[in-house]
């Protein structure tokens, strides 16, 4: 298992946060290692899927995500395939006319694939900081210029 946190501040309500990051699709914007992510379900909402297509270390891997908790202050998406399960959390929480947001992500490996976990911790760090980078602009590309976002 690999885990990475990272605290983001939005400079957006967190509404409209919510709102935007609740659409997985959006994550081929925000998320450097997507290539596409295309709902398979509708609409937005606890139980809606996504099918995700990302890179990771020059390979190509397809994961079914679903969105599993829809709260005002809470997303969190889990996606599988035969050798991984990802999970995505976000909380939420209103701070000086602005949105913090912790952004966890953690990769469970199965089978043979669970013994190469403790050698991609690095990456996977690596990509926590591509993925904190990106998601202020994303956001602010989708919701117009906030008073600039930081990471």
């Amino acid at each position: 298992m690999v885990e990475v946190e990272r605290t983001l501040t939005l400079h957006h309500p967190l509404p409209d946060v919510v709102a935007y990051l609740a659409d997985f699709s959006h994550a081929q914007e925000w998320d450097p290692g997507t290539v596409s992510c295309r709902p398979a379900s509708a609409p937005v909402a606890e139980g809606a899927e996504w099918v995700n297509v990302s890179t990771f270390r020059g390979r190509r891997t397809e994961l079914r995500y679903r969105l599993v908790r829809f709260e005002d202050q809470r997303l969190t998406f889990v996606g599988r395939n035969r050798t991984a399960t990802s999970t995505d959390d976000l909380t939420f929480r209103e701070e000086d006319n602005a949105t913090l947001l912790t952004y966890r992500a953690r990769i469970d490996f199965h089978g043979l694939a669970r013994l190469a976990s403790p050698f991609l911790r690095g990456e996977f760090e690596r990509l926590g900081d591509a993925v904190a980078h990106r998601m202020p602009q994303a956001v602010d590309s989708h919701l117009g210029p906030g008073g600039g976002s930081t990471g």
